[in-house]
């Protein structure tokens, strides 16, 4: 007998050659889907829109919806630019037009060697766009990088990149059109004036619409929901309509993407919504299955190698002679003109999509997939390395007028600038604090902070677009009223300097966590900063122990220190006044100087000294000193200068403060040795704020050295962050210097993350 049998289905092709050529987007897999999710969108929303009244949850809509789309009912049916310079757009037509003619003559040498038989325009169409993109994100994320991505040469990188990125989705559709199987000559006509006519639809119907959703989202108020969701079923339906007209669906994504806007609330939740998504798993997966398609095997012999040799050459020559050329004649440096070619030349996501539709399309065979898959891999591997060696942008030059460096002065009325960092929103209370208790006596005009909120670049295309909004001179940009997202940092801020009379002038730098330290210097030299505040490495748990928060911030706290162009503080954050603003009339902190002697003691001291004018704040300054019976019994240290300068800066400051009857105590204790020095330290440590040198002089501070497992905080304070010792908050202070000591730049480096040190520290 013979046996009954079913035949298995063909499998769906992914997307169609369009309704001019006869297909039916309905018979390929992703215009189907595209529908279907589009559909089941608009049914489960407006059958919730209708169950509303009757308080229904929306799973039953969308189990209605699942039954009307099933085989009951409905399933029975068969299935940037404007503001682009003259010379910007000069760049970005010489980085197309070039590589894209030398695209074209490649393409007829690979069609008779290993791409025999593919149709003539399709294939030079493609081979020209392959060579003549430039990967705007990639791009973008290079320059920030680098630190470029508001110099000259990023800002001419970043508009000539845009231009050209839309010019390369066209050139695609053209390709793409171009590469039907259809046999009438005019159908390429057709689709091609079909993607014209839906641009302009798009471009007049969707921006009111859009700008109709803005409206209707408000600043500190969530985004409905439903906008969302209407953004991307407008996507995908976009999508749908470019595959059937006979382009590919992500020319229609494209379009509507350019169309959204970018400012506001509504952007915000939009990009929060999708970004995590599609940049976490989205495009990793096509990037994968970009990798899984191309077979390096493929690439055989003297001939292919020497055609992606040639291939790889054609990119470069053209992208960078071509722009370098152009740049040139702009009155471009040199330098920044080469530079700004090999940016250019940088490959990436569209790339990536021309060569998929091209292999999808049979216009690419596996060998010359590979070829240009590896081509992207190559040019872009390069861009960075050669950017750095070609151009070097000029050191900002020293301010001239920055004088006072360190918080002790002699002139107490001069402004006194503090730039405050934090990473997050854990140290905004304590960091407050303390500027309340520096703020001293209330002179509106005595106090200035810069509160720097410190983030890391990632690789989400958000950080990428805040470090875009930074300001013309590449320094850290101002938080303004005006930003998409209500900042509740900002808010606390601008809260403290309206109680406080304080100016206080929140900013943001993004920046590696590698070249951090560099925002901060810059940062604090530009803005003649006295002293830099910085959150120590770690943070306090509930039982009281510290925490490491993250091991690269403590890189950063000792790269600081390295090289800040003023005093710097390391704030070890034990709930200085609790976890909320502490208001002026109601703070009560006792304050405690441990002073040993040296620089940072006395610029310790100089704080302390400013912490005393207010009222709200009892202080207090042990002074050590070595009992005189042990005097010739420990290691002899050459400290004359440093003594006389400490009697000095004590005597100066009794005076000063021997008026104030209770609110202000020195205090001098004699010691033996270590044991009697951590004793007193345990004892007088019962307050809200220690304040200690990092590196005080003398023998007894040398001989609490060998204690010291975080060369950052020096001795006494790497001893105050055990628990056993203090609970209290503990700021370490290090007085600028002309020059870093030797001792300072050995003790980093011995303990830097490149020698191998533990990070659990």
């Amino acid at each position: 007998m013979a046996s009954v049998g079913h035949a298995c289905p063909a499998p769906m092709k992914p997307t169609s050659n369009g309704v001019f050529q006869g297909d039916s987007p309905l018979d390929f897999a992703l215009p189907l889907a595209i529908l279907q999710i589009c559909l089941v969108i608009l049914l489960t929303r407006g059958l919730a829109f209708i169950l509303r009244p009757l308080r229904q949850p929306r799973v039953i809509a969308e189990i209605t919806g699942g039954i009307l789309l099933g085989p009951s009912a409905l399933g029975r049916n068969p299935k940037s630019l404007r503001q682009t310079g003259k010379k910007a757009l000069g760049i970005a037509i010489a980085g197309i037009s070039l590589p894209f003619a030398l695209g074209i003559g490649s393409s007829f040498l690979l069609r008779e060697t290993i791409s025999k038989g593919v149709d003539s325009r399709s294939f030079l169409v493609f081979m020209g766009v392959a060579l003549s993109i430039t990967a705007f994100p990639v791009l973008a994320r290079i320059l920030a990088e680098l630190k470029l991505l508001t110099a000259d040469v990023g800002r001419m990188a970043m508009s000539a990149a845009a231009v050209n990125d839309v010019a390369a989705w066209i050139l695609l559709a053209l390709a793409v059109a171009l590469s039907g199987s259809g046999q009438s000559s005019l159908v390429p006509v057709w689709v091609f004036l079909s993607g014209c006519v839906f641009v302009i639809c798009l471009t007049l119907l969707v921006p009111p619409t859009f700008k109709w959703m803005a409206r209707q989202c408000h600043e500190g108020e969530p985004v409905e929901e439903t906008y969302v969701c209407a953004t991307l079923a407008a996507v995908l339906a976009a999508g749908f309509i470019t595959d059937a007209i006979g382009i590919h669906a992500m020319f229609g994504a494209f379009v509507v993407g350019v169309l959204v806007p970018k400012e506001g609330p509504f952007a915000s939740a939009l990009v929060e919504k999708v970004e995590d998504l599609v940049s976490g798993i989205f495009l990793p997966l096509y990037f994968v299955s970009s990798g899984l398609k191309t077979n390096i095997a493929t690439i055989q012999g003297l001939q292919s190698w020497g055609l992606l040799a040639l291939v790889i050459l054609t990119a470069c020559l053209g992208k960078i002679v071509g722009t370098f050329v152009v740049s040139l004649s702009f009155k471009v440096p040199l330098r920044e003109a080469l530079a700004l070619g090999i940016l250019m030349n940088t490959k990436g996501l569209v790339e990536l999509i021309v060569l998929n539709i091209g292999k999808d399309r049979k216009v690419l065979n596996d060998q010359v997939f590979a070829i240009m898959v590896l081509m992207a891999v190559v040019t872009t591997f390069m861009t960075t390395p050669l950017v750095m060696a070609v151009y070097k942008p000029a050191r900002r030059a020293r301010v001239a007028d920055y004088k006072h460096r360190t918080v002790e002065r002699k002139n107490s009325k001069a402004q006194f600038r503090i730039l405050a960092c934090f990473h997050s929103a854990r140290n905004i209370p304590s960091t407050i604090n303390l500027l309340e208790a520096l703020r001293g006596i209330q002179k509106s005009e005595g106090l200035c902070v810069y509160a720097l909120h410190l983030m890391e670049l990632s690789e989400r295309s958000s950080a990428i677009l805040m470090v875009h909004k930074a300001r013309r001179n590449g320094l850290p940009f101002w938080n303004r009223g005006r930003q998409s997202n209500p900042n509740h940092i900002v808010v606390a801020f601008e809260a403290f300097q309206q109680l406080s009379r304080v100016s206080v002038r929140p900013m943001t730098a993004i920046s590696s966590m590698s070249d951090m330290h560099e925002d901060i210097c810059t940062t604090a030299e530009s803005k003649r900063a006295a002293i830099i505040i910085l959150p120590f490495h770690k943070h306090q748990r509930l039982d009281g122990s510290l925490e490491t928060t993250r091991s690269d911030f403590r890189w950063v706290n000792q790269r600081v220190l390295k090289h800040a162009p003023c005093s710097v503080g390391i704030l070890i954050d034990r709930g200085l006044g609790g976890t909320t603003q502490v208001s002026a009339s109601n703070v009560s902190y006792t304050i405690t100087v441990l002073f040993f002697g040296g620089r940072d003691d006395r610029e310790a001291l100089a704080c302390g000294a400013r912490m005393a004018e207010h009222p709200g704040i009892s202080f207090i300054v042990i002074r050590f000193l070595l009992a005189a019976d042990t005097i010739g019994n420990t290691v002899s240290v050459d400290m004359a200068g440093n003594a006389s300068m400490d009697e000095e800066v004590l005597s100066e400051f009794k005076l000063k403060t021997s008026h104030r009857d209770g609110s202000v105590r020195y205090e001098e204790r004699l010691v033996r040795n270590t044991t009697e020095t951590i004793a007193v330290i345990r004892e007088v440590s019962r307050c809200n704020l220690l304040l200690v040198g990092r590196m005080p002089d003398g023998e007894l501070a040398l001989a609490l050295s060998t204690r010291s497992d975080c060369p950052e905080l020096g001795p006494v304070g790497s001893l105050l962050t055990s628990l056993e010792f203090s609970t209290a908050s503990v700021l370490v202070i290090q007085q600028y210097s002309d020059r870093v000591s030797m001792n300072l730049a050995s003790e980093l480096e011995e303990d830097s993350p490149d020698k191998g040190s533990d990070l659990s520290n």
